[in-house]
């Protein structure tokens, strides 16, 4: 059996104020599953979830511990949009393609509370409270306002609103926003919490998973597929890839590896704060961005402030990346000069060409759920739900995510620096106003 080197503990706020760590063992020997899972995160344990109540039985195999990548990572932010507009999709698609994409992302929300109080995952803290997308200008107002008034009057949705500078000011303690757009759908949870709530939840039903236990090949017998990993071997009729950004950790998901272009989120988190900085800053615990082209966000969790943003590079994390977010959020923030940053990490983000998540088979045994371009939350949890159905033969109305067949990436062995090409430009466009 082929080895695999092993990965890196993660270190973040999650991580330490984490309820508890469930541990599985490693896979050993050889075993017999209906459909093996490869990937310990949203989209995997979803998926599990849902298979094993069709009757079938699923395994997870998961390459380091539960919600090593992405879903142990990210913000917390529970949203249901995507990175095209609703009204972008309807002038491409129609308005009945618009209207059906905007109630998968209100399904996607509501199906995160679905999972909190199947498992009562209560250390998740999951809260309803919103999201504010915040203009850093009046071009950017402009836009927001038509957003508003197209959901409005289009899709007869009246859960966003726009509010005034003062609003703002109110709402964020800053007097950087000439206006914003509330969302009333979303909220925030600890994803950490939150997985492996998940996870503790299926293994409880009687779900097989395996940690440290990466898949270094796949390949087909006479009675369906042989996954192999470095002590053990899972014999299954079925497969999953739900491994999103973190495809490249071996070989045997490179097929859609070569499908994402993975770019690097990095996060910053204070110390708690007191005074008036812990009374005024983000006071209705929602999600906050930007909507600069290189975003920041920020949210609150407990008393500490957390800053986010895109464009750290590479493949590890970056001392100049956090350096960047802590200047930003000072910024943005003036009364955090003084306050101490006392966490940092990264990860990765799965962006896809077309700015879309992609669901569907490669071909007549593995099927497959990734992209979800920052906002995977809420939507990779509802994925691996309808994965459970394509993988038994149905095909599940889910609008511009179905996807027929992958598209690679073009001139994939140079796609590093043209995310720093197109970030540079974003940047140049981002400080000029446009």
């Amino acid at each position: 059996m082929v080895s695999a080197p092993p990965l890196s503990e993660i270190t973040s706020l999650w991580s330490d104020t984490a309820a508890s760590e469930p541990r599985f063992g490693k896979l050993s020997g050889d075993r017999q599953y209906d459909v093996a899972i490869i990937g310990g995160g949203y989209t995997g344990l979803a998926a599990a979830r849902y298979l094993a109540r069709k009757g079938l039985s699923p395994v997870v195999l998961e390459a380091s511990r539960v919600g090593w990548g992405a879903s142990g990572r990210n913000g917390g932010v529970v949203s249901g949009k995507f990175r095209l507009t609703f009204s972008g999709i309807a002038e491409g698609w129609g308005i009945d393609m618009a209207r059906h994409m905007h109630d998968l992302g209100i399904e996607a929300i509501d199906h995160v509370g679905e999972l909190v109080e199947a498992y009562g995952i209560k250390e998740a803290n999951f809260q309803e409270s919103g999201s504010l997308r915040c203009a850093h200008n009046e071009i950017s107002l402009a836009a927001l306002k038509q957003e508003v008034a197209w959901l409005n009057g289009v899709l007869g949705d009246h859960s966003t609103s726009i509010l005034a500078p003062s609003q703002m000011l109110e709402e964020t303690g800053s007097e950087g926003f000439t206006g914003g757009l509330l969302n009333t759908h979303g909220g925030v949870i600890h994803p950490l919490n939150f997985v492996r709530g998940i996870a503790s939840g299926i293994a409880a039903e009687g779900i097989a998973i395996f940690e440290q236990s990466p898949v270094t090949s796949i390949r087909r017998d006479s009675a369906g597929l042989v996954l192999e990993t470095p002590s053990g071997t899972i014999n299954s009729r079925h497969a999953v890839m739900a491994t999103n950004a973190y495809s490249d950790l071996t070989s045997a998901t490179q097929s859609v590896q070569r499908t994402l272009i993975p770019f690097r989120s990095a996060i910053i988190a204070t110390e708690p704060l007191t005074g008036k900085p812990a009374a005024t800053l983000l006071c209705k615990g929602r999600s906050y961005t930007e909507t600069r082209r290189m975003m920041r966000w920020f949210r609150k969790s407990g008393d500490r402030l957390l800053f986010g943003g895109r464009g750290a590079f590479g493949k590890t994390d970056s001392p100049s990346a956090f350096a960047a977010l802590q200047k930003a959020m000072v910024a943005q923030f003036p009364e955090l000069a003084d306050v101490q940053v006392t966490h940092r990490w990264s990860g990765l983000v799965g962006m896809t060409l077309d700015s879309i998540p992609h669901v569907g088979r490669l071909d007549d045994r593995i099927s497959y759920a990734v992209g979800y371009n920052g906002t995977g939350v809420a939507m990779s949890t509802l994925m691996g739900k309808y994965l459970a159905e394509i993988v038994t033969g149905n095909r599940p109305n889910i609008g511009l995510l179905a996807s027929e067949r992958l598209k690679k990436v073009p001139f994939y062995p140079i796609r590093e620096p043209a995310v720093r090409l197109v970030a540079g430009w974003y940047q140049f466009l981002d400080a000029i106003g446009r």
